[in-house]
C-alpha cells in the first residue's frame, strides 16, 4: 500500500507546485490579479505565497515535514478563498459560478491539507508511508 500513498500524495502535492510554479514564473500577471483582488503589498504576497504552496507540495510528496507542507497549503487555501474568490461579491452569473467553484474547491483542498497535517502530527508521519523526514510538529 505505500505505493498507493505516494501516488496519493504526489497526486495531491501536483496543484500546489504547478501552482507555486506559475505565481513564481508568472509574476507580473499574477501581481495584477492581486492587485484587482485588492491584496495587499501583492507582489511581495504573490512571491511568498507561490513559495509557501511549491514547498508546501513538494514537503508533502516527498516525505520531509509533511505535516507542516500540509499546515502551508491548509493556510494557504482558506485565506486564497476568502480574498482570492469570494463570489458572494460578484454580480456576473457565469463570474460568480466559478469563482463559487474555486471557493468550494479551496476548502475542500483544505480540509485534505488539514487532515494530512493531523494525521501526519499524531503519528510521527510513520502511517504516510516512506517519508525523508518525520513529522515536524508532535500533536
Amino acid at each position: 500500500m505505500d505505493i498507493l500513498l505516494i501516488i496519493g500524495r504526489v497526486l495531491f502535492a501536483l496543484i500546489f507546485i504547478n501552482s507555486g510554479l506559475a505565481h513564481l514564473t508568472k509574476l507580473e500577471a499574477m501581481t495584477g490579479y492581486a492587485q484587482f483582488k485588492k491584496v495587499p503589498a501583492p507582489k511581495l504576497a504573490v512571491i511568498v505565497t507561490g513559495l509557501m504552496i511549491m514547498i508546501g507540495g513538494l514537503y508533502i510528496a516527498l516525505g520531509v515535514y509533511a505535516d507542516l507542507g500540509a499546515l502551508l497549503l491548509a493556510i494557504f487555501c482558506l485565506v486564497s478563498a476568502f480574498m482570492m474568490h469570494n463570489f458572494w461579491t460578484i454580480s456576473d452569473p457565469q463570474a460568480k459560478q466559478g469563482e463559487t467553484i474555486n471557493f468550494f474547491k479551496n476548502l475542500a483542498l483544505a480540509g485534505a491539507a488539514l487532515m494530512i497535517f493531523v494525521w501526519v502530527g499524531t503519528t510521527g508521519g510513520t502511517d504516510f508511508g516512506p517519508s525523508i523526514t518525520d513529522s515536524f510538529f508532535n500533536l
